[in-house]
């Protein structure tokens, strides 16, 4: 048995989530997530920071964009704040200082090395031209955030499936007919926000791929000293993204923030840049790591030229693109949900999102194409 929709969102993430939340507004509306758990994957392995001074321009704007619903979202769409205060401090060494101008230039103010210390007590300034900190930076409950979208969905007649592993879709007489592992569906629009397999699935179409490619990021979190207070620490950053480390429940996630193309799979950590990121962590606060109390990795997606893709495909009629959102995908979410439901009605990038520099052409897959 098919059953029929308006809209079919394939992919149960961050993405997947919020948009099925702003579509089923106005759209019946079906969530299919291949894994038994909606953001098993890239949602579920965040970092989980809101940085408006973080990305190319169009996710700037997009972050921004998205500013007002994590400071204040819809009412009964969670019980506590998404949104805690951090803060991001980037260090900085010899041969850095473009990247320093470049963070003056984003808003980022110089911190004298004392108050840095006083920040990061451990913190070695010895060797350091520069230490600068972002106060906008701030962390976001991921879990809430996620879990309130889907929350939303249901809520407004949304249907989330799970175990639903898409196995063929194909266009028949108007509209998408999507088979998965858990059931057949049909609708004249779907929405291709499957995050690192977003190729796969528009192969599956027979839509052209986007170049999406998957980017292996691996973390490792270490045990701390208990005189170390480090959840009042912001992240630091070295600058030009060589590593960071962050607060997370009493001890420190360590990441070498590598990019690693890889095919989309159940992502692991590199073990070797997780020891070269812990080496610079050591030489960074003069503290001996002797041991891991886990390590992950996650993939982060990205097209060719860095931006989100958004919009319908120009060769597949009713194949809408949600993907490519790189590392960014958490903090545009507010955005690029409303985004995707306006032009799924075919209407205009709401205006007080646009107010921010958001545009369709640079987030359209026709830029791809043409």
């Amino acid at each position: 048995m098919t059953n029929s929709c308006d809209v079919i969102v394939i992919g149960g993430g961050i993405a997947g989530a919020s948009a099925g939340a702003e579509l089923s507004r106005d759209l019946k509306t079906v969530i299919v997530e291949r894994e038994d758990q909606p953001g098993y994957h890239s949602t579920g392995r965040s970092a989980a920071t809101f940085v408006p001074s973080y990305g190319p321009p169009a996710i700037m704007a997009l972050t921004r964009a998205g500013g007002a619903f994590f400071r204040n979202p819809p009412d009964g769409f969670c019980d506590t704040a998404l949104l805690a205060p951090r803060g991001e401090m980037m260090i900085a060494g010899p041969g850095d200082e473009q990247h320093v101008a470049d963070a003056r230039k984003l808003g980022l103010r110089d911190l004298p090395f004392e108050e840095a210390r006083r920040r990061v007590p451990p913190l070695r300034t010895d060797g350091l031209i520069a230490t600068l900190i972002d106060e906008a930076a701030q962390d976001i409950d991921v879990d809430l955030l996620h879990r309130g979208f889907l929350r939303q969905a249901r809520r407004k007649g949304a249907d989330v499936v799970t175990s639903a592993e898409v196995v063929m879709i194909e266009r028949q007489g108007g509209n998408w007919r999507v088979e998965t592992t858990a059931g057949h569906w049909q609708a004249p629009v779907v929405v291709n926000a499957a995050g690192a397999w977003a190729d796969v699935i528009a192969g599956l179409a027979g839509a052209r791929p986007q170049g999406i490619t998957p980017k292996r990021r691996s973390a490792a979190l270490i045990p701390v000293p208990e005189d170390w207070d480090v959840m009042s620490w912001p992240l630091v950053l070295g600058a030009g993204e060589t590593f960071y480390f962050k607060p997370m429940g009493g001890k420190l996630m360590v990441s070498p923030a590598d990019a690693t193309p890889v095919e989309p799979h159940d992502a692991w950590a590199d073990d070797m840049l997780i020891a070269e990121a812990i080496e610079k962590f050591q030489n960074t606060t003069g503290f001996e790591v002797t041991r891991l109390d886990s390590t992950w990795g996650g993939l982060r997606c990205f097209a060719p030229d860095g931006n989100p893709v958004v919009g319908f495909d120009p060769e597949a009629d009713g194949f809408f693109w949600l993907a490519g959102q790189g590392g960014y995908g958490i903090q545009t979410s507010p955005a690029l949900s409303r985004v995707t439901a306006a032009l799924v009605a075919g209407a205009e990038i709401p205006e007080e999102i646009a107010a921010f520099g958001v545009d369709r052409v640079s987030l359209s897959p026709a830029r791809r194409h043409g």
